[in-house]
């Protein structure tokens, strides 16, 4: 009898185990990335992951009201060391990739230009994500500023909720050009809509993509959400990162 409790017990483990679902908030740049990295860290772990996407500002507000995420992949380090600071987290604000800007137009735009490309008068809408909670849109704003567009471009700019929006405001050609990801338009999805061009490195700030594990999760998925966190710098995950257009952090 105590073998067959013991044999039903063990059981009984190994099926909740199997069925443990994470639930993951990331950066909308993170969007096809993430789904990849997700799949890949189930079928290593039998954990399942569950991906919720948006602006790294409004995930930070959602989870300092309770929403029950397990780990957060942010677009920079400023919202999950605001998380640290406010004792949400159960790791420190770790770097996993760096983003890259670029300006992307579905209509034709004479992207040759490079940022300038704002100005003409041809261009009459720019989308740009929230610079008060997405930092791409952040970084865009500050290369329309390094170039010394910004001025002749504030009247064009459409904001956006986050790059997806940015995304979808571009594709459907309701703004003429967009300041997106690079992980976006490299997407399998998007990689065959438009133009493209790399926005150079110098005009702005370094987008450091920080990760962070949760407290508002169980305790059970607080060690799960671990396991995946160390999973974000494993050989895979690097390549997914890389094929994306991320950068990637030294090794240690």
């Amino acid at each position: 009898m105590k073998l067959l409790k013991l044999v039903l017990t063990s059981l009984a483990f190994a099926s909740a185990l199997a069925a443990q679902t994470i639930t993951v908030a990331a950066a909308a740049n993170m969007k096809y990335a993430v789904a990849d990295i997700a799949k890949a860290f189930t079928q290593e772990s039998g954990i399942e992951v569950k991906v919720i996407t948006g602006a790294s500002g409004k995930l930070t507000q959602q989870i300092m009201s309770g929403a029950p995420y397990d780990a957060f992949l942010s677009a920079d380090v400023e919202f999950p060391g605001k998380l640290v600071q406010g004792g949400f987290t159960t790791t420190p604000a770790q770097v996993y990739a760096y983003g890259t800007l670029v300006l992307w137009t579905n209509t034709g735009a004479d992207l040759s230009k490079g940022v300038a490309v704002v100005t003409d008068p041809a261009v009459k809408k720019i989308a740009v994500a929230n610079p008060r909670t997405a930092p791409y849109g952040t970084e865009a704003m500050n290369t329309m500023k390094f170039y010394k567009v910004a001025d002749a471009a504030s009247g064009k700019i459409v904001t956006a909720e986050s790059i997806s929006q940015v995304g979808s405001y571009v594709t459907t050609k309701a703004v003429d050009v967009g300041f997106m990801a690079k992980s976006i338009v490299l997407s399998p999805e998007m990689k065959n809509v438009g133009q493209w061009v790399e926005v150079d490195p110098k005009s702005y700030n370094t987008i450091d993509q920080a990760m962070v594990g949760l407290k508002n999760g169980s305790p059970a998925n607080q060690i799960a959400a671990k396991k995946f966190l160390r999973f974000m710098s494993s050989p895979k995950v690097l390549e997914i990162l890389k094929a994306s257009g991320y950068g990637i952090p030294a090794a240690k």
